[in-house]
C-alpha cells in the first residue's frame, strides 16, 4: 500500500470501519454513501490481502480478522499523532527558541533594525536565540529568502524587489554631512556651491554615480564625487578629517552630530524611507513574526537614542 498516493484516505475509513464495525454507520460518521462505503472496503480488501472485516453470523454488524486487529491500534495512534500534528498551532518562544535570525542589508539600515533586535534578544531571548546580520546582494536576495537563507532585508524601499512583502520603518529627509568648522561655513548652501565641492559616495560595487547625480543631470548639472566607500559607517571619519561632504540620511548624521555639521541641501531630494522586507513564505511563521513585531515596536526607541 502507498500512503503517499490516494490510497491514503483509505485508512481514515479503515479506521472507522474497525470502530464501528459496520459499513452503514462508519459511511454515515464520515458523510459518505453507504454504496461509497462498501467499495472502498473492497478497495482495502485488495490492498491487504485480507477480508479485514467479515459479516457476523446473526447478520448485525461485522467481524474483524486478525490482520485487522493487528491493524487497529498502530492506525489509530497514527491517525491520532497526524491529527494532532496538523491542528497544533505553532508557535514561538523566544526565552526557549534555538532559532537564528538573518538579516541583510547595508550597515545604515542594518545597524537601526540590528539594534531593535538586539534589546529584545537582551531582554527577552533565551540562550539560544542568535541574531546574524550579513550583507545584502540584491540580485540574490529573493533566491536566498526562498531557501530559508536570509530572514529580512533592510533597505531603502525603493530598492525592494516587488515579490517581497514590505514595511516602512522609518522616513527621513536627505542632509549634507560636512565636517566641523569646514571653511564653507554653515550658512544656506546654493545648488553651485553644493556642486562645486568634492563628494563621498556610498556604493557596495565601487561606483561613483549615485541618486544625487541623477537628479543634478535632470538639471543639467553634475558633481564631483571623489572617494567612494562600501560602507556608511566610514563616512564620518573620512568627511570629519577632510573638506570632502557626504549626502546621507538625516537620521544617520544626526548620530554623528558630535563631529557633523547637518546642511540643508539646495534641491529637493526626497525622503529616505527605511523600510523591512521578507518573502511571502514567512508571513505566518510565528518566530518571523516575532521578529518583525520587535522591529516594529522598538525601532523608534533606539531612533531617539542613537
Amino acid at each position: 500500500m502507498d500512503i503517499r498516493g490516494p490510497d491514503l484516505p483509505l485508512l481514515v475509513s479503515l479506521d472507522m470501519l474497525l470502530e464501528e464495525k459496520n459499513v452503514t454507520r462508519a459511511a454515515s460518521r464520515l458523510h459518505l454513501s453507504q454504496p461509497a462505503m462498501s467499495a472502498q472496503l473492497a478497495r482495502l480488501r485488495d490492498l491487504f490481502g485480507d477480508p479485514l472485516l467479515m459479516t457476523a453470523e446473526n447478520g448485525r454488524g461485522m467481524v474483524p480478522t486478525p490482520r485487522a486487529l493487528d491493524l487497529q491500534q498502530p492506525l489509530r495512534s497514527a491517525l491520532e499523532a497526524l491529527g494532532q500534528a496538523i491542528s497544533t498551532v505553532p508557535s514561538f518562544d523566544p526565552k526557549n527558541s534555538k532559532h537564528t535570525f538573518r538579516i541583510a542589508g547595508n550597515d545604515n539600515c542594518t545597524t537601526t533594525v540590528m539594534m531593535a533586535v538586539i534589546r529584545q534578544l537582551d531582554r527577552h531571548g533565551g540562550r539560544g536565540l542568535r541574531l546574524a546580520v550579513v550583507p545584502h546582494d540584491l540580485n540574490r536576495i529573493v533566491t536566498q529568502m526562498e531557501r530559508g537563507e536570509i530572514d529580512l532585508l533592510a533597505c531603502a524601499s525603493r530598492f525592494v524587489p516587488e515579490s517581497l512583502r514590505t514595511r516602512q520603518m522609518t522616513s527621513g529627509a536627505h542632509k549634507l554631512g560636512q565636517r566641523k568648522g569646514h571653511p564653507r561655513g554653515i550658512g544656506e548652501l546654493t545648488l553651485e556651491q553644493y556642486c562645486a565641492m568634492r563628494h563621498v559616495i556610498v556604493s557596495n560595487e565601487g561606483g561613483f554615480h549615485g541618486f544625487m547625480d541623477e537628479l543634478l543631470k535632470t538639471h543639467g548639472l553634475q558633481r564631483e564625487v571623489v572617494a567612494s566607500v562600501p560602507q556608511y559607517s566610514l563616512v564620518p571619519t573620512i568627511i570629519a578629517n577632510t573638506d570632502f561632504v557626504c549626502t546621507m540620511p538625516e537620521d544617520f548624521l544626526t548620530a554623528h552630530a558630535d563631529r557633523l555639521d547637518m546642511i540643508d541641501l539646495p534641491i529637493e531630494a526626497g525622503k529616505f524611507d527605511l523600510s523591512i522586507a521578507w518573502h511571502p513564505r514567512s508571513d505566518n511563521d510565528p518566530a518571523h513574526r516575532w521578529l518583525r513585531d520587535q522591529i516594529g515596536v522598538n525601532i523608534g526607541e533606539f531612533s531617539v537614542q542613537q
